[in-house]
């Protein structure tokens, strides 16, 4: 299976270096000098790293297919992926793992299917598509999906009230008095 673990963003300077999106937890491993990287699309690549570097947080890769601004902006959006096993870790999954999968409440009501995988700035999310079609982001926390099952084919979602679009959130009855008599 093919795992992403970088996107090619914008060059940088003038002689084919680019800024990497990373989507790895392991950047200075997976893009070594040296290290060949296939790519989405292929014809793209494949795409021999022969300079890295990490400046403030971000990431910037110079290949060997690459020399030059006008090559390296030409990159731009390039998925860099790898082949890779199963995650042998016990709370981490890869996306290719989770798309697929049903997800179900904790009684075992089916409210979607998990679609994909969105790395946002909190914290990832599971993108699920209900029956109806929406698609709904759900926090991919322990609070909100206790379970993960892959072998099972399945996730378990506790979301709060309203999250999904098959459970909205109604006007609650307030306590207040009314002008009835």
């Amino acid at each position: 299976m093919q795992l992403t673990v970088g996107t090619v963003g914008r060059a940088h300077g003038l002689r084919g270096e680019v800024a990497v999106d990373v989507r790895t937890d392991t950047p200075a491993e997976r893009f070594a000098v040296g290290t060949v990287l296939v790519t989405q699309p292929a014809s793209a690549g494949p795409l021999t790293v022969t300079r890295t570097r990490e400046q403030n947080g971000r990431w910037y890769l110079t290949f060997a297919e690459a020399s030059d601004r006008t090559a390296a902006e030409g990159l731009r959006g390039v998925e860099l992926v790898v082949d890779v096993e199963a995650s042998d870790e016990e709370d981490a999954w890869y996306p290719y793992e989770l798309v697929g999968l049903r997800a179900e409440r904790e009684d075992g009501t089916v409210v979607g299917e998990v679609v994909g995988l969105e790395h946002l700035p909190a914290q990832d999310a599971l993108v699920v598509r209900e029956p109806g079609g929406q698609r709904t982001l759900v926090p991919f926390v322990r609070a909100i999906v206790p379970v993960v099952d892959v072998p099972g084919g399945r996730v378990v979602l506790d979301p709060p009230r309203g999250l999904l679009a098959s459970d909205p959130v109604d006007d609650e009855p307030t306590d207040e008095p009314t002008d009835e008599h």
